[in-house]
C-alpha cells in the first residue's frame, strides 16, 4: 500500500524538483544576465505553487530552495567567461530581501488583516531599478552594495558616485555616527531611449527595459561610461540604530532634508479603501513619469510594529508589493517585412493592425530572430498579443488559438510553418547563419545597399567621425545618385557635386566639406570604432587602440594576442582578424591612410624591466595597495603581458581577495602557481 501512495506521489514530487530548476534559472537571468525569461506574474505562480508543493511534502525541504532565498546578482555568479575585475563582495549589516508580490484588492485585503488593528500604511511608487544599499559613516558615502544573495552584496560604489542625485558626504551635525540608506538605481525614459538607440545603430542587443539597462550599467567596469549613461536614482528605506523619528514616513521626510532623492509621491493611508484609490491614481499618472514604475510598495509606518511583525525567509511581514498589470492588446499580424541592418543581420518585423497601448499606437513589433517566431509559432493572418507593461518597447508575447473564434483565419495552412527567408531582401545574396548565433546575416558587405549606407550612417556619426550634415536622407540621396559606395569616397566627394543635388546649395555643400576635412583630425581610437568592425564598440576601440597604437601593429595582431585586451573575447577578435584579412577592407583602409585619417595614436610605455618578460599574467580578485589597472600597468611596464583567462600557457595568477571559484579551480587543476599580492611587490622590489 505504500509503494502505492509513493507512486501517486512521484509526479508532485518530480514537479517541486522542476520547479526548483526553473525557477533558479529564471532568477540568474534576471538579476545577472538581464534577460529575463518569464513576466513577474509568471514567476509568482510558478513560485506560489512550489510553496504549495514544499508544504504538502515536508521531508522534501532545502534550505537552498529559491522558495528560501532571494535571486542573487553578485557578480561571481555571472556566466563563465566574464572579464574585468571583480567587485569587492560585503556582507549586508542587515539582510536584504525582496517583497512578497500582490495583484488585486483581495490579497492587499488579506495582508492588512494580518496587522495590528488600526495600522497606518505608507504608498510609495514600485521603481523599476537595480535596489541598492548605500553606507553612510559620519556622514561620507563609504560602501554601496546591490542587493546580491541577500546577505552580501557587490560593493559599486566607484560607479554610484557617478550618480548626481546620491550625494558623497552630508554636511549636518544631526546625522548619525551610521545610517544606512537603501533605494532603487535607474536608468530614465530619456536616457533609456538614448542608449538603445546607440546600440541600435551598433547591431547590439537592445535593452528590454530601464531596469536591465540600469543593472547592466552599474555592473560595468568603467566608471566613465557608467557617467555618461546618466543614471539616477530614489531612495525609500532608512535603516540603522539610534535614528531619528518613530515611523517610516519621519524618516523619510528626514533623509529628504538631508539632500536624498525621496519621491514626493508618497501616502500615509488608514484603510483599504485609500490604498485602492492611490494605486488606482498612480495606474494612469505613473505614465507622465520621467522613470519606469512597476507597482506600488505598502508598508507598515510605524517602525516598532514593523519590529514586531518580523520576518519569513526572505521577505518582511510588514510590507507588500502590488504589481500593475502589464498593458496587452490582441490585434493583427498583418505581415512580417524583413530589415537588414549595418552589418548584414536580417531582422523579422512584425506589421500589425494599428493598436492602442500606453498612450501610444502601435504598428509595428521586433519579431527578433527565425527562433523567436518559431517558438511562439505565429504566422501572417494570426491574432497575436501586444505588450508595453514597464517595457518600452512594444513586443509580442503570444498568439490567440487559432480555433478561437476571435482569431482570424490565418494565411497560411495549420500545417505550413514559418519559413525565414533563405536570400536577402535586399540584394538577393544566400543568407548565412553562423552557428552558435540566432541571426541570419546576408554576406554581401559591399553589394548590399542598405549594409553601405548603414556602414558610411555610422562611420560619420557623432561619436565616430562626427561629420555634420550627412544625415540617413543625405547619404541615401549620394548613394542612388553614385557618389558614394563606401566610406572613403566621402573624401573625394566635390563641392560641385554636392550642391547640385536636390535641397543642397554651395553653403550647405561647403558645410558637408568642412566637417570631412575636419574628420582628418580624429584620434586613432576613434577611426577604429568608426570602421564599424562587428562588436568593436566605442570602449572596446578605445582599449584595442590603446594596446595597439597603429593600424599596421593592429593589423597583424592574432586572435589570441587580441584576447588578452580587456572586453575582447573570442568572437570580437575573429571578427578583427577577418576584418583585417578582406583585402577589400585593405584597399579602403589605404584610400583613408592617403585622405589623411589618424591611423595611429600615442604608443604605449616601453617596458622599464624585463623582470616578467615573456610571461603571460592573469589578475583575479581584489587588491589592498593598488587597484587592477595599475597592476596591469606594472606588469606591462616590466615585459609581462596581462591575459584575461586561466590557460597552459598562463605562467602564474596574481591572486587577490575573493578570487574568482572558477579560475582558483582551473589554476589547481592546471598546476598553476598563485601569487600572493605582497609576493608579486616583493618580486617587483
Amino acid at each position: 500500500m505504500m509503494d502505492l501512495f509513493s507512486e501517486i506521489e512521484e509526479p508532485e514530487r518530480e514537479e517541486i524538483r522542476a520547479l526548483r530548476k526553473e525557477l533558479e534559472e529564471a532568477n540568474y537571468k534576471y538579476y545577472v544576465l538581464n534577460m529575463p525569461t518569464l513576466s513577474d506574474r509568471e514567476f509568482d505562480e510558478k513560485m506560489h505553487r512550489l510553496q504549495a508543493l514544499e508544504a504538502q511534502f515536508p521531508d522534501m525541504f532545502d534550505p537552498k530552495s529559491p522558495t528560501q532565498h532571494v535571486g542573487s546578482d553578485l557578480q561571481r555568479d555571472k556566466v563563465q567567461g566574464t572579464k574585468g575585475k571583480a567587485f569587492e563582495t560585503v556582507k549586508h549589516k542587515y539582510p536584504m530581501l525582496s517583497l512578497a508580490n500582490s495583484y488585486s484588492r483581495e490579497e492587499i485585503e488579506e495582508w492588512v488583516r494580518k496587522l495590528p488593528s488600526g495600522v497606518e500604511i505608507v504608498c510609495e511608487l514600485k521603481y523599476d531599478g537595480l535596489s541598492i544599499s548605500l553606507w553612510y559613516e559620519k556622514g561620507v558615502l563609504v560602501k554601496a552594495l546591490t542587493r546580491g544573495d541577500g546577505q552580501q552584496g557587490d560593493n559599486v560604489i566607484d560607479n554610484i558616485k557617478t550618480i548626481p542625485s546620491i550625494p558623497w558626504k552630508i554636511e549636518r551635525e544631526d546625522v548619525p555616527a551610521f545610517f544606512e540608506l537603501r533605494g532603487e538605481v535607474l536608468l530614465p525614459w530619456e536616457r533609456f531611449e538614448a542608449l538603445n538607440k546607440e546600440r541600435e545603430e551598433q547591431e547590439e542587443p537592445l535593452f528590454a527595459n530601464p531596469r536591465n539597462a540600469a543593472s547592466g550599467t552599474l555592473k560595468l567596469q568603467d566608471p566613465r561610461e557608467v557617467a555618461r549613461r546618466g543614471l539616477d536614482a530614489y531612495l525609500y528605506y532608512m535603516i540603522g540604530e539610534n535614528l531619528p523619528g518613530n515611523t517610516h514616513f519621519e524618516r523619510l521626510s528626514t533623509a529628504k532634508e538631508w539632500g536624498f532623492h525621496i519621491s514626493d509621491a508618497i501616502k500615509v493611508c488608514h484603510s483599504v479603501d485609500e490604498v485602492m484609490a492611490y494605486i488606482a491614481y498612480w495606474d494612469t499618472e505613473r505614465k507622465n513619469l520621467p522613470v519606469a514604475t512597476d507597482g506600488i510598495v505598502l508598508k507598515v509606518n510605524n517602525l516598532a510594529q514593523q519590529e514586531e511583525l518580523g520576518y519569513t525567509a526572505k521577505t518582511p511581514r510588514w510590507a507588500i508589493a502590488y504589481k500593475f498589470p502589464a498593458e496587452k492588446q490582441l490585434t493583427l499580424l498583418k505581415e512580417i517585412t524583413y530589415q537588414v541592418g549595418r552589418t548584414g543581420v536580417v531582422t523579422p518585423v512584425a506589421n500589425l493592425e494599428p493598436v492602442q497601448l500606453s498612450g501610444t499606437m502601435v504598428q509595428r513589433a521586433t519579431l527578433h530572430n527565425e527562433d523567436f517566431i518559431k517558438s511562439l509559432d505565429i504566422r501572417p493572418g494570426d491574432k497575436v498579443w501586444v505588450e508595453k507593461g514597464g517595457e518600452i518597447i512594444p513586443k509580442i508575447v503570444g498568439r490567440a488559438d487559432r480555433n478561437d473564434e476571435m482569431s482570424a483565419t490565418s494565411s497560411l495552412n495549420d500545417e505550413m510553418m514559418y519559413s525565414f527567408p533563405t536570400t536577402c531582401p535586399e540584394c538577393g545574396a544566400e543568407l548565412v547563419r553562423v552557428e552558435g548565433e540566432a541571426a541570419w546575416r546576408c554576406p554581401n558587405e559591399t553589394g548590399c545597399p542598405p549594409q553601405i549606407k548603414g556602414k558610411i550612417e555610422h562611420f560619420v556619426s557623432r561619436k565616430a567621425m562626427n561629420i555634420d550634415g550627412l544625415g540617413e536622407e543625405t547619404i541615401d540621396l549620394f548613394y542612388q545618385k553614385g557618389l558614394l559606395k563606401n566610406i572613403a569616397d566621402l573624401y573625394d566627394l566635390k563641392l560641385e557635386d554636392i550642391a547640385a543635388q536636390e535641397r543642397l546649395g554651395e553653403k550647405s555643400a561647403q558645410n558637408i566639406l568642412d566637417g570631412i576635412e575636419a574628420s582628418k583630425q580624429v584620434p586613432w581610437a576613434r577611426v577604429l570604432f568608426a570602421l564599424g568592425i562587428r562588436m568593436v564598440g566605442e570602449t572596446t576601440a578605445k582599449k584595442i587602440a590603446k594596446k595597439y597604437n597603429t593600424i599596421d601593429t593592429l593589423m597583424w595582431a592574432t586572435a589570441e594576442q587580441l584576447c588578452a585586451i580587456e572586453d575582447v573575447g573570442p568572437q570580437i577578435a575573429e571578427n578583427i582578424v577577418k576584418y583585417f584579412e578582406d583585402i577589400r577592407n585593405l584597399e579602403l583602409l589605404d584610400r583613408l591612410r592617403k585622405a589623411g585619417l589618424q591611423m595611429e595614436g600615442e604608443a604605449a610605455p616601453e617596458p622599464t624591466s624585463d623582470k616578467l618578460a615573456g610571461m603571460s599574467i592573469v589578475i583575479s580578485g581584489t587588491f589592498a595597495h593598488h587597484s587592477r589597472d595599475e597592476y596591469k600597468a606594472i606588469i606591462e611596464q616590466n615585459g609581462g603581458k596581462n591575459v584575461g583567462s586561466v590557460s597552459k600557457k598562463t605562467s602564474f595568477i596574481l591572486a587577490g581577495e575573493n578570487m574568482g571559484p572558477e579560475k582558483r579551480k582551473k589554476a589547481e587543476d592546471l598546476g598553476i602557481r598563485l601569487v600572493t599580492e605582497e609576493e608579486f611587490l616583493e618580486m617587483m622590489n
